[in-house]
């Protein structure tokens, strides 16, 4: 029993060490993220999916903002509107810096360190977004839309698990 344990907590912290991702802006150095998330985006006709992770810098942190579109045209544009689920609203600046690589739109937004301490302690409910660009015949949709942090489209009222992601936890561990 007195061996059982300590193997068992080296297991457990070489699994947490194990689980964490990188994340690369433009060339930067890579910064620990969390997993990359995929939210349901139900208003989004393309994919219904947007996916959104989150790193640790040394002034803050980054929200990675990920979706797919149907031409190099679109791009996730403007502000972002981060919704807690305690009903608070981190709004981000737009600071122009995209990607865009295998039919997918990237944006990335920084978070201030007080802002950091907010997602450390509240899972995030929902993001908020514009997609501009062309909107011609068979282009891609633009407008307005919320990627909302939820595991499945459907579940049965049986189902007692959680539906969605726990950031908060995942956040505070970077």
């Amino acid at each position: 029993m007195i061996l059982k344990f300590p193997l068992f907590v080296l297991l457990f912290l070489s699994t947490l060490v194990n689980a964490q991702e990188t994340m690369i802006v433009n060339g930067s150095k890579p910064f620990s993220a969390t997993q990359n998330y995929t939210f349901i985006c139900e208003k989004y006709a393309y994919t219904g999916e947007a996916n959104v992770q989150i790193a640790k810098t040394e002034k803050g942190g980054i929200l990675k903002l990920t979706i797919a579109t149907a031409n190099d045209k679109a791009r996730i544009a403007g502000g972002v509107y981060v919704d807690l689920a305690n009903a608070d609203v981190i709004a981000c600046v737009d600071k122009n810096v995209k990607e865009y690589a295998d039919g997918k739109t990237t944006s990335y937004y920084y978070f201030t360190p007080a802002e950091m301490n907010k997602l450390k302690n509240t899972d995030i409910k929902g993001i908020r977004f514009i997609i501009t660009g062309n909107s011609n015949t068979f282009g891609n949709q633009t407008g307005y839309f919320t990627a909302v942090n939820k595991t499945n489209y459907f579940s049965t009222a049986f189902d007692q698990s959680k539906k969605t992601f726990n950031t908060a936890k995942e956040i505070s561990v970077l």
